[in-house]
């Protein structure tokens, strides 16, 4: 096994036209094992505790003495594992034929999934909640486990990332989910991201996606880096502000950064007024009434 270097001609083009692409057995296993040391580390840091902290997320039915986590949160910044892995050529060669050379870290997730009773992500774009200056941003997302049909597989619907930004609020306040067929979107035409370990996702940060739970006997974990241009710059409003230009530079993870935004002609609506209850997008979906997958826990 091999990691490319570059994309093809032809990924490249599906990538534009579908939103997204899974490159198979990407990542080597014995990396995959490493990934898998570091989540049975994070899963004893959550037993003894009774709610959610700055680097787990735990599921609605975690317990104390069974802990059950839903996200690692920032694993790249809480796990040398992790974040070496970012900086490896498996993850960024890929990135660079897509959007540049010049390339800045904006966030990381570890959703968890665990066998019968991983939580679900509904339908959501990632741009409606942080709308930036022009749309080369993107999410890879790292197999850890085999994904199939039944463990709760990213399901994406192709070419909804050449679409609007569609309504993600409820009630008045940004609730981080949107409606498929209030927005005139059928789910008969997802398509699941099935590979297995080892295997990579990347998705667009317009396209329509989610993800139901785990209804499966095995364990569906996907790390996910987002990554953007680095002349992509937030909006204000959005929800990936960032505090310096220190800190907005110290992002990078290759080339070199810009004061020079790039606007382009991209549809933005602003996630305000927040969310009564914030927190992590499993929290924010719950205020919604739509609801495009089934979420009651095991």
């Amino acid at each position: 096994m091999t990691t490319p270097e570059c994309l093809t001609a032809q990924q490249i083009a599906d990538y534009n036209r579908d939103g997204y692409i899974v490159l198979e057995r990407q990542i080597l296993p014995e990396t995959i094992a490493r990934c898998h040391e570091e989540i049975a580390r994070f899963r004893e840091e959550a037993r003894g505790l009774t709610a959610h902290t700055d680097r787990i997320d735990l599921e609605d039915s975690h317990r104390p003495d069974d802990p059950r986590i839903r996200r690692i949160k920032q694993p790249h910044l809480n796990s040398p594992v992790f974040g070496d892995l970012l900086h490896s050529d498996a993850i960024l060669a890929p990135v660079r034929d897509l959007i540049g050379a010049n390339v800045r870290m904006r966030a990381s997730k570890l959703n968890m999934k665990s066998a019968r009773f991983g939580a679900p992500v509904d339908w959501h774009q990632d741009w409606a909640f942080y709308p930036h200056t022009n749309d080369d941003i993107l999410a890879v997302g790292v197999f850890l486990d085999d994904v199939g049909p039944e463990n709760g597989p990213l399901m994406v619907i192709p070419g909804s990332h050449r679409g609007p930004v569609y309504d993600h609020h409820a009630d008045g306040h940004f609730a981080g989910t949107m409606s498929l067929a209030k927005s005139g979107l059928d789910v008969k035409d997802a398509v699941r991201a099935m590979a297995p370990a080892g295997s990579i996702s990347i998705h667009h940060v317009r396209v329509v996606h989610g993800s139901d739970r785990n209804r499966s006997d095995k364990d569906r974990g996907v790390l996910f880096y987002e990554l953007s241009a680095a002349d992509a710059f937030p909006v204000a409003g959005s929800m990936g502000t960032f505090g310096s230009l220190e800190e907005f530079d110290a992002q990078m993870v290759c080339g070199e950064p810009t004061l020079e935004p790039r606007l382009a002609d991209v549809p933005v609506r602003i996630p305000l007024p927040l969310p009564p209850t914030q927190g992590s997008i499993y929290e924010i979906q719950k205020q919604s009434a739509a609801k495009g997958f089934e979420t009651v826990e095991a």
